[in-house]
């Protein structure tokens, strides 16, 4: 039943005053009074102790166990086990008897007790956050100040680049993405430096909107097909695009020279053989030819 802690402890006769009446001066003690016997307290008490821990050390959580600690049971008048009592400023400020749920228990502490404010965000995750939202611009200066302190980080470069790539800055972005060295992303560099090849190839090429408005007249439009497909391997909808070129390769294989083919092949080299749609689309290509 022990797990020790700064702020996860066993109190004792000895040390009891120091431990729980002194420390709860600075800081909120819960007592947590129970026996080996005690078969609620045994149930209550990891709960307990994740309490103590999700307020990361602005609650102490002492535990006394009955069995061996007579005269601190004797103290307090303990008639019941489990009993938990809060002590501040030197005082039982508060407690409970028996089981009771975690939400009661946090109930109890909230008005003694101030949770820690949340842990600052990793500032990759709030780039990335800021990118999954749209805000490129925003995106994009979080990773500059990123990279101002380690221009190597391979992640940061290349959601860098994705920011660049979000503003037509195709050729720098590319530029950055040549500068990540690490294998730790490949995926992701490979899915970037994707984009960019379909962006530049999607440029002169009619918006998505007016493609589907083609197709939605004629499912045959071979061209609309294709055309679409590019749209949406720049917009990185690498599903969508690899099953409609793998259709359109089925359906029509001499189309402007064998081209659903050939562009099959250079999504699969782009995104490398360990991404999943290309060990599938390739899988079912090569069914297809044979």
């Amino acid at each position: 039943m022990s797990q020790e802690t700064p702020y996860i402890f066993d109190a004792t006769t000895a040390d009891f005053d120091q431990s729980v009446i002194e420390n709860s001066f600075h800081k909120p003690v819960l007592v947590d009074f129970w026996a080996e016997w005690c078969a609620p307290c045994k149930a209550l008490m990891p709960m307990l102790q994740t309490i103590a821990e999700s307020y990361q050390g602005e609650l102490l959580l002492a535990k006394v166990n009955c069995d061996v600690e007579p005269d601190i049971v004797s103290r307090f008048g303990i008639r019941s086990l489990p009993t938990v009592v809060l002590f501040k400023d030197g005082q039982p400020v508060d407690g409970f008897a028996g089981a009771q749920p975690e939400s009661a228990v946090r109930a109890m502490l909230e008005p003694h007790v101030q949770m820690p404010p949340p842990a600052a965000a990793d500032p990759f995750e709030q780039a990335q956050a800021l990118f999954d939202d749209g805000r490129y611009a925003d995106a994009e200066a979080a990773l500059v100040l990123m990279l101002t302190e380690d221009n190597t980080n391979a992640k940061a470069l290349i959601l860098y680049a994705r920011c660049l790539t979000e503003r037509g800055e195709l050729d720098e972005a590319q530029t950055v993405l040549d500068a990540v060295k690490s294998d730790e992303h490949k995926a992701a560099l490979a899915g970037a430096k994707a984009q960019i090849k379909f962006l530049g190839l999607a440029r002169d090429l009619p918006d998505a909107a007016d493609l589907k408005a083609r197709l939605a007249k004629d499912p045959q439009d071979d061209e609309a097909v294709y055309q679409l497909a590019i749209q949406q391997l720049a917009r990185q909808q690498y599903e969508a695009a690899l099953d409609a070129l793998l259709k359109l390769f089925i359906r029509n294989r001499s189309y402007s020279e064998g081209l659903p083919h050939k562009t099959l092949l250079q999504v699969f080299e782009l995104l490398g053989n360990d991404h999943p749609l290309v060990t599938v689309y390739r899988r079912k290509m090569f069914a297809a030819l044979y």
